[in-house]
């Protein structure tokens, strides 16, 4: 969502028009995936900028994925494989067409997500610029860069599974600038792996290895945050842009432009979800949410179910029918019925509002770099269970090196997410957080003011020395 929320950004800035490449069929995908459990209501239309729709758009299985596959996007190694293979050639005569119209002028920059660098591939072989706009962390993007660098010096893939167990994944990386207090565990799950034609891997060293011809990088962040890895970043990629949270300065642009009657949320806002929580005291409610993607087994929904009930204290659940691997119906017997007083269940809601709400308390989640930024512009405690690609990054970030978190094991157990339940919203280590959550949401702020701040400043600066050159 993070790169619709980009594109607003920029065509508020005369004279852009802008051609929103895949955005529809990424939508689509996304609004299937988030179907409602019973009783929610399915939001009945995608998000539009305006009543025009652009120009041009990309076809849908541009990603080469079979559009019968309900799981296709959930396996990245076949979306990795497909994307240089499938996505070049249609990129490429989509811009050519664009060129060529006499309905919209042509093409003279690309933003591209920064692992689609086939974008970035047409756009030289046209001579137009191209930015790649990476929707991770700074310290995510390290990572990505270590994971490449770890390929190259042959420690990665492992040579056998014992990596798993002989303390491998303990080990430092206090080598790497910026990722001092990073252990092996800590870097793209991707480098879990011991086949040596992994084809996450190759796809990943290729990716980062194209970042360096691009006209600029994009990164959702903002200088405040990530001060020290964005120095460490600077000498090794072209000029970088920090322009983050986005969704303050999405919310900065005047009602009178188009953008303004932009909705990106992909399901209507529950008004039981909000009635529900206008009658919960201030800070008492753990909202849990994993994302649109993540899945788990059974059991692992029965120990974060039996935790929540255990704690005692109040929990917004938002549970997609697909989010449990081959069973949707695990919840323990009577867990609804136990809860029912302190809890409620939906299938999907405005996550930027929820966290705003003042009866939130702390964030439940996968830690997705979406759901990190907009729980840091709200000022919540973070409960954190990363599952895959960069979230262990920034996990470790948000519970080490901002203090607003703390971890859930990998092996989910009742006891200790009933503990860290009860910790994050009344405990000790709790309130520290909250109060350094706080401070955090202050810097997020100053950094999307107008006119001054950081993030602010530099979209401004990137349409003048980027877009616009």
């Amino acid at each position: 969502m993070a790169t619709l929320l980009l594109s607003p950004l920029i065509r508020d800035r005369p004279p852009f028009q802008i051609s929103d490449g895949a955005s529809t069929r990424n939508l689509q995908e996304t609004s299937r995936r988030l179907r409602p459990i019973p009783g929610t209501k399915p939001h009945n239309r995608i998000p539009q900028a305006s009543k025009t729709p652009p120009p041009q758009r990309l076809p849908h299985n541009i990603h080469g994925l079979p559009p019968s596959d309900e799981d296709a996007t959930q396996s990245v190694p076949a979306l990795c494989e497909s994307m240089p293979r499938n996505s070049l050639v249609p990129f490429r005569e989509l811009l050519a067409k664009l060129n060529n119209s006499a309905v919209v002028p042509p093409v003279t920059c690309v933003v591209s997500d920064g692992v689609m660098t086939f974008a970035l591939q047409a756009a030289h072989e046209m001579n137009v610029r191209c930015v790649l706009f990476w929707t991770f962390a700074a310290c995510g993007f390290l990572s990505f860069k270590l994971c490449a660098d770890l390929i190259d010096s042959g420690i990665t893939p492992f040579k056998d599974s014992s990596y798993l167990t002989d303390g491998s994944l303990e080990a430092p990386v206090d080598w790497v600038p910026g990722l001092e207090n990073f252990m092996f565990k800590h870097i793209l799950t991707f480098i879990q792996t011991t086949d040596p034609n992994n084809v996450v891997l190759s796809y990943v060293k290729g990716e980062i290895e194209a970042n360096s011809k691009a006209s600029a990088v994009i990164l959702h962040t903002f200088d405040a945050l990530e001060r020290r890895v964005l120095d460490v970043l600077s000498p090794m990629l072209p000029p970088i842009y920090t322009i983050g949270p986005l969704q303050p300065l999405v919310d900065q642009i005047s009602e009178k432009t188009a953008v303004s009657s932009m909705d990106f949320s992909l399901w209507k806002a529950e008004d039981e979800c909000f009635e529900w929580l206008n009658s919960k005291e201030q800070n008492s409610v753990i909202y849990v949410n994993f994302g649109s993607y993540e899945v788990f087994t059974p059991s692992e929904i029965q120990e974060l179910a039996l935790g929540l009930a255990e704690s005692k204290k109040n929990f917004l659940w938002i549970l997609r029918p697909d989010l449990v691997k081959g069973n949707s119906g695990v919840l323990p017997p009577d867990f609804v019925a136990e809860t029912k007083d302190r809890g409620l269940i939906v299938g999907w809601c405005q996550q930027e509002k929820v966290l705003s709400h003042p009866s939130v308390g702390g964030f439940l989640t996968h830690c997705g770099w979406n759901s990190i930024m907009e729980g840091i512009t709200a000022g919540v405690p973070f409960l954190c269970l990363p599952r895959s690609t960069d979230q262990p990054a920034n996990c470790k970030s948000v519970c080490s090196e901002w203090g607003i978190g703390l971890e859930i094991s990998k092996n989910i157990k009742k006891d200790e997410v009933g503990m860290l339940v009860k910790e994050v919203l009344e405990g000790e280590k709790g309130r520290k957080m909250k109060k350094r959550g706080m401070e955090w949401k202050e810097q997020a702020a100053k950094a999307t003011a107008c006119p001054h701040g950081s993030s602010f400043q530099n979209l401004e600066r990137l349409v003048k020395e980027v877009l616009l050159k």
